[in-house]
């Protein structure tokens, strides 16, 4: 220790001591700082413990209380719901549901939690009669404010304006803003929470009778104003009006009014007996009065097909939004079903009335199929549009109604023609004086009608005979067994054989029918006027374009029958022309007195000459009118020149008056009647009679020339 001692210096070893009991210092605090942390420790931890315990306590006792008044609210849902559903949701559609969603969760609760509770049953029926109200209130909205579209909105829907070239839709709206969006609401809450499917049954019959009342709606509005007015829109032609100086009013897709009447009345008009030989009224027509009935029905029915596909096109778009969509087509299929279902039977009645009427060989009724067929098939592309998704035999409806026009309309064609050459009438129903008969009439009046109808009438027979009976060759495209697969100039060529045939079946019963005739003039005149007037009414018509299609020669052909029967006719004068010929006349010298011989000539001559004018005017043809100019100023003016006349004895005072003195006496003050039916006289220059010509009227005088008197 001494050495140790004596090696450590002083100074450094109390520094070391300082250092060493400092430390010795430290550590004893921290020793006693964590003596008494542990201490504090051992006492904060359980009252800490114990605190956490506590809230966790008090929060399952506020969770608990928040349970119970959340379990409690639901025995109160019904009283606290009952006056709002009581009085329903009419005006306050949101707060209702709120209720039904707090009635709707109270049953969900007893359902899970308590289902043997009286206040299960309280509020199920609480819900049930929510969900009633909901469905009442469903359907008062749309019995409240569902109303017919007005028919004037209908048409404006309908038109077409091709000139325009920006189209202006026209909104059709059913229902207002408001009550549509209330309307969706209620349907989507029943889709979801309802689990019933009635209110789609509601739906579709209150928009139904909605698209049924707004169809009729539109039928009336033809009958109140063709009954004010007297003149119908009509769908088959395009027509227009002025709505302001720069707006062309929209086409609506109709037929001209008045067609079916004027065609009927003109078949009518020449006869009083039908086209089947039977005396009394004509079947060709309606009874006076119902012809304008007979346009309004069909004009209406035209435009009430087109207001079906827009109203049905606007009806889908309402239901899309208001119908969950695997509902949506079986939806629409049975909305649609009334309004189709009366348009298909009032086409059904249509057709039916033209094969009742075909039967009694009224041909003239398939003239009211014609415009309400091709109005149906311009539009079925889109009828068939609007309709997809529905029923096969909701789809069908149309193409059967079609099928069955088709049929009795190509029916009705081919017998209209097989009536035309097999015509009964004989005697008496030949006109006396060899006028046009009412059968020619007849006939160029029906096939007139056809012209409007081209593409109508040849697609018809196309879909019927299909070729074979025309002996038509087919193009390889055109092989397949549908009316839609014959192309338009293959119709018109089949219509034009149509036409051809009615046309030779006519020519034939005309011949048939100059038998009946014994004298052989009037047998020509009649003849010529049946020719003549069939060649004038097919180039006035445009039907002779039509017939040229199959027959080029048409017009030569015509034109040499009635070259024919001129020329036979010329030959029934030759008795007349031939006396009244200077043949066998002795020569008269100017200025030298006559011999009695030759007086007695001149005088048995205009003897003889007067007996066969009195003979002539007695023929039956001497009544005759011709639509030939040439012939009407030939016959009329012998009539009134050789009427027979006292002949005065002053045939022998003067050589003037023994010629041409009775001559220009009898030809000085002819008369006539003009076109309105007045007596006028006749100059001089006008008139064509044989003596005043000193020649016979064999060479018929050129139509706008005279000839020149030589009195």
């Amino acid at each position: 220790m001494g050495i140790l001692s004596r090696m450590i210096p002083t100074e450094d070893a109390s520094a070391r001591k300082r250092e060493i009991e400092e430390k010795l210092k430290q550590v004893s605090i921290l020793s006693s700082f964590e003596s008494r942390l542990m201490q504090l420790e051992n006492s904060i931890i359980p009252v800490h413990k114990q605190t956490e315990n506590l809230q966790r306590l008090q929060e399952n006792v506020d969770k608990t209380l928040s349970c119970m008044d959340h379990v409690i609210s639901y025995y109160h849902v019904a009283k606290d719901t009952d006056r709002i559903i009581r009085e329903g949701p009419t005006g306050r559609l949101d707060e209702y549901l709120a209720c039904i969603a707090k009635i709707q969760k109270a049953v969900e609760y007893f359902q899970d939690n308590n289902p043997d509770s009286p206040e299960l049953n309280t509020v199920k029926a609480r819900f049930e009669k929510g969900k009633e109200l909901l469905e009442a209130e469903f359907r008062n909205l749309l019995t409240r404010y569902s109303k017919p579209v007005p028919p004037i909105l209908i048409l404006d829907a309908i038109s077409v304006d091709e000139e325009l070239e920006v189209q202006e839709e026209v909104v059709l709206e059913h229902l207002p803003e408001a009550v549509l969006q209330d309307i969706i609401c209620i349907a989507g809450w029943l889709v979801e929470y309802g689990r019933n499917q009635d209110f789609m049954n509601v739906y579709f019959q209150i928009r139904s009778n909605q698209l049924d009342r707004s169809i009729k709606g539109l039928k009336e509005h033809f009958r109140k104003n063709s009954a004010s007015s007297g003149v119908p829109y009509s769908p088959a032609v395009q027509t227009k009006r002025k709505d302001t100086p720069t707006k062309k009013v929209p086409k609506r897709p109709v037929y001209i009014p008045g067609t079916i009447r004027k065609a009927q009345n003109l078949l009518k008009q020449y006869s009083q007996h039908g086209l089947d030989g039977k005396k009394g009224g004509s079947n060709l027509t309606p009874l006076e009065g119902k012809d304008d009935v007979l346009d309004i029905e069909i004009d209406s029915y035209i435009h009430c097909i087109s207001a079906f596909v827009k109203l049905a096109q606007s009806e889908y778009a309402l239901l899309l939004e208001i119908i969950p969509e695997h509902h949506q087509k079986k939806t629409f299929d049975s909305l649609i079903q009334e309004a189709l279902d009366n348009l298909m039977l009032e086409g059904d009645n249509i057709v039916s009335a033209a094969r009742r009427a075909i039967m009694r060989h009224d041909y003239s009724a398939v003239l009211t199929i014609f415009p309400i067929l091709r109005h149906l098939k311009m539009n079925k592309s889109e009828f068939d549009s609007t309709l997809q998704g529905t029923a096969a035999s909701t789809k069908n409806k149309l193409p059967t109604l079609i099928t069955s026009m088709e049929t009795i309309g190509a029916k009705a064609l081919e017998e209209f023609a097989d009536s035309i050459k097999n015509d009964p009438d004989k005697e008496y129903n030949m006109p006396k004086d060899g006028t046009v008969h009412e059968l020619t009439s007849n006939a160029i009046l029906f096939l007139q009608q056809l012209l409007d109808f081209q593409e109508t009438a040849g697609a018809m027979l196309a879909s019927q005979v299909l070729g074979d009976t025309y002996n038509i060759p087919l193009d390889p495209r055109e092989s397949s067994s549908s009316a839609s697969s014959y192309t338009s100039e293959f119709n018109k060529r089949l219509l034009s054989t149509y036409i051809c045939k009615v046309l030779g079946n006519l020519q034939l019963n005309l011949l048939s029918k100059s038998k009946v005739y014994e004298d052989a003039a009037l047998r020509a005149i009649f003849l010529h006027n049946n020719y003549n007037y069939i060649l004038k009414s097919l180039e006035k018509s445009e039907l002779i374009q039509l017939v040229t299609v199959t027959q080029k020669r048409a017009e030569s052909l015509y034109r040499e029958l009635i070259e024919q029967q001129i020329i036979s006719y010329k030959s029934s004068w030759f008795k007349v022309t031939e006396h009244l010929s200077e043949k066998n006349m002795p020569v008269f010298q100017p200025g030298t007195k006559l011999k009695d011989k030759e007086r007695q000539i001149i005088k048995d001559k205009f003897k003889v000459s007067s007996r066969l004018g009195w003979e002539h005017q007695n023929w039956p043809f001497s009544l005759r009118l011709t639509s030939d100019p040439r012939f009407r100023v030939s016959t009329t003016a012998w009539r009134s020149c050789v009427r027979p006349r006292r002949v005065g004895p002053s045939l022998t005072k003067s050589s003037a008056i023994s010629s041409a003195g009775h001559r220009r006496r009898w030809c000085r003050r002819p008369t006539g009647r003009s076109c309105s039916g007045e007596r006028r006289p006749i100059p001089p220059q006008q008139c064509h009679c044989g003596l005043c010509l000193r020649q016979p009227p064999t060479v018929p005088v050129p139509v706008g020339q005279t000839q020149t008197h030589r009195i």
